[in-house]
């Protein structure tokens, strides 16, 4: 196993793969380092003296600059290191050579089997839905959810209640945001059949919601409002079953995996995140467009410190345009809000050895690989352009992976170097950075990209077995969330509540 990595050849630190000790010596470039301190896993050290303002190189740029001398083999973290960014950037296009080669895939793996639906659209699981449009239903809804779980069989996955807090008392982007998010998942793919549950008398009512469906399969999308009859549980198990005789009917059938639409995301990072899971995932990435599908990659805070990377891959000026706005339009969220702009990392990330939002930016971006930009989504925007593109949505997890169903992906990815237990509307597949994670927490990591750091394993053996893997859960296979019934919903929030 590698005990230490240089990630770029311009990199002047080094990062730990392993807790190492003061006095070791470490041997990169044909160089001696003897480490000054203890170093955990996931910090960097550095690999010559580093004066007081100059750059901290990682991944090839700066993720800051020291607030002190450094002396060479000395720990390099929030102590003596800060951000370099600005709160306003001026942007220009420099188109990149975007040359992603396409890996060989099998007859077998260019398919998956899935659910075809009425308006073309492919989802990887056959559940029913219940989906209140205000707070007020949610127990009614979980209650509904509860008594119809013995509908489910080979072909209907699961009976799920999406529970949230709005529907009433919001004003306009807040509640234009609600709206949106639910008659998205009301259209999703991987729902069989949905109940739409409201009270009556909220301000994103039923009524008001139908119109942002436009057209809609009526014999999979019932509707109940619990103010018009006089047992709405009865009524809403009533619809239920309704849906379910119907759904129980669908059966996978083999389609090629430009049907795919798979979300990226990471949180509880570490620094091994962009050593091992998030590049894993950036082949994959590549794989997927490569083949036709689509990709998409969100937590735009997270991408501060790394957007000009993303800028130059975009297909052409007006999506370089787009993703500009993309950056300012948040960072002008922000200071609308009287906060800091560059307000992170977080604490596990500082403890995983993350020192700076560039450090932190530069590690999560590598999910996207190295493909085209090809289109930016609004907040509850759902994808039309195959291939890879970015969405406008917060870094915190719940809110960005329910964004990332939303915009249409049958699948969610999260690598995480810390572990989280929680789900989203879809199969959230859960990605360890580092080996230990995944052996302590079997029940949470679905997929375990630390082996990365094994002799004999590289980047592209693991993206390739990440793929594989994916392939297995769009046919069917549960996710660790999924088999202990974990599902969850998080709208984005932004302003006043009436």
């Amino acid at each position: 196993m590698q005990e230490y990595i240089k990630i770029n050849r311009d990199d002047n630190v080094a990062v730990a793969l392993r807790d190492m000790s003061k006095g070791e010596k470490v041997v990169i470039d044909g160089n001696e380092t003897f480490l000054e301190e203890d170093i955990a896993r996931g910090h960097k050290f550095t690999l010559i003296d580093i004066a007081e303002g100059m750059p901290v190189i990682k991944y090839g740029f700066p993720i800051g600059y020291t607030t002190e001398y450094v002396k060479r083999g000395s720990h390099v973290h929030v102590h003596n290191i800060k951000t370099g960014l600005g709160d306003d950037l001026e942007y220009e296009y420099h188109p990149a050579c975007v040359n992603v080669s396409s890996n060989d895939l099998t007859e077998e793996e260019k398919y998956f089997y899935g659910y075809e639906r009425a308006d073309g659209r492919v989802g990887i699981r056959n559940e029913i839905w219940i989906i209140p449009t205000v707070g007020c239903v949610n127990s009614i809804a979980s209650d509904i959810a509860g008594r119809c779980k013995d509908l489910t069989c080979d072909s209907i996955d699961d009976v799920v209640s999406f529970e949230h807090p709005y529907g009433c008392s919001q004003m306009g982007d807040d509640e234009e945001n609600t709206r949106l998010v639910l008659t998205a998942l009301m259209k999703h793919p991987n729902a069989g059949g949905v109940l739409v549950l409201g009270l009556g008398c909220e301000n994103s009512n039923i009524e008001v919601l139908k119109p942002y469906l436009n057209t809609y399969d009526s014999s999979r999308i019932k509707f109940l409002q619990c103010q018009d009859v006089e047992d709405e549980v009865a009524e809403g198990v009533s619809i239920v079953e309704e849906l379910a005789a119907l759904a129980k009917n669908d059966v996978r059938t083999k389609i090629p995996v430009d049907k795919l639409v798979v979300g990226l995301k990471c949180g509880g990072s570490d620094g091994l995140s962009g050593i091992t899971a998030n590049p894993s995932v950036g082949i994959l990435s590549d794989i997927v467009t490569s083949a036709g599908g689509s990709t998409i990659l969100t937590e735009v805070p997270e991408m501060f410190g790394a957007e000009t990377i993303l800028m130059d891959r975009c297909k052409n000026k007006e999506i370089f345009e787009k993703t500009v706005k993309l950056i300012n339009d948040f960072k002008d969220y922000y200071r609308r809000h009287g906060q800091t702009i560059y307000e992170n990392p977080s604490p596990g990330n500082k403890k995983g050895g993350i020192s700076t939002l560039e450090d932190k930016a530069l590690g999560c971006t590598q999910k996207s690989g190295s493909s085209q930009v090809v289109d930016v989504l609004a907040y509850g925007e759902c994808v039309k352009e195959k291939g890879l593109n970015l969405l406008s949505a917060p870094g915190n997890d719940l809110v960005a992976s329910t964004a990332l169903a939303v915009s249409g992906a049958q699948i969610v990815l999260f690598t995480t170097g810390r572990g989280t237990p929680f789900a989203s509307a879809v199969p959230t597949v859960k990605i360890s950075t580092n080996t230990p994670l995944a052996v302590k927490k079997k029940n949470w990591i679905d997929f375990d990209a630390g082996r990365l750091l094994e002799e004999g394993m590289n980047v592209d053996i693991i993206g390739k077995e990440l793929y594989d893997y994916v392939l297995v859960i769009a046919n069917g296979k549960k996710v660790k969330s999924e088999e202990k019934g974990y599902h969850d919903l998080a709208i984005f929030k932004q302003g006043v509540t009436l």
